[in-house]
């Protein structure tokens, strides 16, 4: 096992789904590196309060309430209020395996201003999330280089930043939903000339509950992201 001796927080933005999120934060519990700070930030949840008792049954984590400006906002406000030298970013639908947090943090340690691993579909049997899964494991794979082990785009379901990387490029809250914001920010971040790592251990499941209507006007929103970031 990797030694790690940066401080690490877990940004996880979140929106009326605590059930989702009570899963996300029990994975988060069972990282094998210990200290992790997890920051909940509840970006304008119609029920608050549910979001605020999932945060208040797990001892690791603090909530931060944003204004519901969408999860660029809501991720820079979390990076802003944490306090690791490495900050990940996962979503209240996902469920990272235990070495997550360890293997991310490891390749920042070793140099990489970013690191971040594959997000796979944890509902096999779904085959709307499987045909979601695909899209974005699509963009990932088709800007993996193997010679550097190193991704061009990366989801911010799975990453790890340097704080003083965040601090300089941020995600542009001018982007107002979960659509185009990642791509904007790791284009961004490339071509400052860093590189993100890409860390095959470090997988995280996601779980969303999609119906084929909801697939749809995901892929409108992404479609409309796409032309935000053109």
């Amino acid at each position: 096992m990797q030694s790690v001796s940066v401080t690490v927080s877990v940004v996880v933005p979140t929106r009326d789904r605590p059930d989702a999120l009570a899963a996300c934060l029990a994975a988060l519990d069972a990282q094998d590196l210990p200290g992790i700070e997890v920051v909940v930030v509840d970006d304008g949840s119609t029920d608050a309060e549910a979001v605020a008792a999932v945060v208040a049954r797990d001892a690791d984590a603090r909530l931060v309430r944003g204004e519901g400006l969408g999860p660029a906002a809501a991720r820079n406000l979390g990076a802003g209020r944490a306090t690791g030298e490495v900050v990940c970013f996962t979503d209240d639908d996902c469920r990272p395996v235990p070495r997550w947090a360890r293997s991310l943090a490891g390749a920042v340690q070793r140099g990489a201003p970013a690191a971040a691993g594959p997000t796979v579909n944890g509902r096999p049997g779904d085959v709307v999330a499987a045909a979601a899964q695909v899209v974005t494991n699509h963009l990932v794979e088709r800007s993996l280089d193997s010679a550097t082990s190193t991704v061009g785009f990366a989801p911010t379901s799975n990453l790890a930043v340097r704080r003083d990387v965040l601090t300089t490029l941020p995600f542009d809250e001018r982007f107002p939903t979960a659509a185009g914001e990642d791509r904007d920010w790791c284009d961004r971040v490339t071509a400052s000339g860093h590189r993100i790592a890409y860390v095959p251990e470090a997988v995280v499941h996601h779980h969303p509950a999609l119906t084929v209507h909801g697939f749809w006007r995901q892929q409108l929103r992404y479609g409309r992201g796409a032309h935000r970031y053109r």
